[in-house]
C-alpha cells in the first residue's frame, strides 16, 4: 500500500510517499481502508519533534474516516464494510491516516452515519471532538447563553458556532471579515472583526453585558480581554495558544466575576467515542458540516502541511488517498 512516511523529524520537505507492507489489525483493532484524513496543526507538531518525538518510520494523521476492511481478534460491533470515523491515531502510538489502510484501535473510532459525507467526515475528528468537549464537557453550555468563539472561521472554531447554534445559545464570534457571511451561516448571531479597536465593547453591547462562555484559542492574546468581556460566573475554556506564558494585566478584573477558567486538551477525553458519537448524531441531523477548505492526494502532503499552518481558509483541509 501507500503512505506517506517520516523517516527523519523536520520540515514538511521530510514527507514521502512509499510502498509499504498493509498493516494486519491486532486484538481489538480495525483495518480502515481510509476515505479521507484530516489535517490538522498536530500532525506538523509529530513531524517536526515540537512534541515529543515519535518512533521512526512514522506515519502522520490523526484524523480519519473510511470503510472498515477487516476487525481483529476479540473486535465487536464492527463488521467489514461498515463505514467509520474517528480520531487519536497517527500520535506515536499507532501510525496514521496519511495512507491507503491504517489500523485503529476500537476506543476511538465510531460508525458514520449513512448520510455523512466521507471527506468531512475524515476531517472531523481533532475539530469535532474539541469543541464538543469545550462546549458541552466543560462548559455546559446551555440554550439562551451568550458563547463567544474566538476565530469561528478555523476548523474548532466553526464547528463550536454550529454545536452552540444546535444547543440554541446565542452564539457570538470573530472573524475576519472575509469570513463573516460564512460564519452567520453557521449559526453565529454575530460576527465581529477581531481585528477592530474597540472589539471589547462590541462583544459587551452584543451580549447584553458579558458573556457566560468563551472558547478561546489564543490564550496569549485574549486571557486578560476574556476576563474584560465575561459576565458573571462565566467559564472560559482555553484550547491553545502561540506563546506559552500567556498574562493577565488586570486579574482583579476576572476574579471579581468569579471567572473560571478551564484549559483543556481533547487528547484527555475520558473516552473519545463519547464526543465522536455526540458530532456523527448533529452531522446525521443536519445541523453540523465540516466546511473543507481543500483536498490534497497523498503526494501533495508536505503542501497540505504547510498550508495548514500558513494559509488562511474556512474549516479544513484533507487528504484523499
Amino acid at each position: 500500500m501507500r503512505a506517506v512516511s517520516v523517516t527523519d523529524h523536520g520540515g514538511p520537505e521530510v514527507l514521502r510517499v512509499e510502498e509499504i507492507e498493509r498493516p494486519e489489525p491486532d486484538g481489538g483493532e480495525l483495518l480502515v481502508e481510509i476515505g479521507a484524513a484530516g489535517v490538522n496543526p498536530v500532525d506538523t507538531y509529530f513531524r517536526d519533534g515540537t512534541y515529543e518525538p515519535v518512533e521512526l518510520p512514522f506515519t502522520p494523521g490523526v484524523d480519519f474516516a473510511g470503510t472498515v476492511e477487516s476487525t481483529g481478534e476479540g473486535v465487536e460491533g464492527f463488521e467489514t464494510g461498515d463505514r467509520v470515523y474517528g480520531t487519536g491515531i497517527g500520535n506515536g502510538e499507532h501510525q496514521g491516516a496519511y495512507a491507503e489502510y491504517a489500523t485503529v484501535p476500537t476506543d476511538r473510532v465510531v460508525e458514520l452515519p449513512e448520510d455523512a459525507g466521507m471527506t468531512q467526515a475524515g476531517a472531523a475528528g481533532v475539530v469535532s471532538c474539541t469543541a464538543w468537549r469545550a462546549l458541552v464537557d466543560h462548559a455546559a453550555l446551555d440554550p439562551a447563553e451568550y458563547c463567544l468563539v474566538h476565530g469561528g472561521s478555523g476548523g474548532v472554531g466553526h464547528v463550536a458556532v454550529q454545536i452552540a447554534s444546535a444547543v440554541h445559545a446565542r452564539c457570538l464570534s470573530t472573524a475576519a471579515p472575509t469570513y463573516h457571511d460564512d460564519v452567520e451561516a453557521l449559526g453565529a448571531e454575530a460576527v465581529l472583526d477581531y481585528g477592530r479597536d474597540d472589539l471589547a465593547e462590541a462583544v459587551l453591547d452584543a451580549s447584553d453585558g458579558g458573556v457566560d462562555v468563551i472558547l478561546d484559542h489564543r490564550l496569549d492574546d485574549y486571557l486578560q480581554f476574556d476576563a474584560d468581556v465575561a459576565a458573571a460566573d462565566a467559564t472560559v475554556v482555553g484550547i491553545g495558544e502561540n506563546d506559552p506564558a500567556p498574562a493577565f494585566s488586570n486579574v482583579a478584573g476576572g476574579r471579581a466575576k468569579d471567572v473560571t477558567y478551564q484549559l483543556m486538551s481533547m487528547f484527555n477525553a475520558p473516552d473519545l467515542r463519547v464526543p465522536l458519537r455526540g458530532v456523527a448524531h448533529l452531522m446525521d441531523a443536519g445541523v453540523l458540516g465540516i466546511e473543507t477548505a481543500r483536498s490534497y492526494g497523498l503526494d501533495a502532503a508536505d503542501d497540505a502541511q504547510r498550508d495548514v499552518m500558513d494559509d488562511s481558509f474556512l474549516g479544513k483541509l484533507v487528504i484523499e488517498p
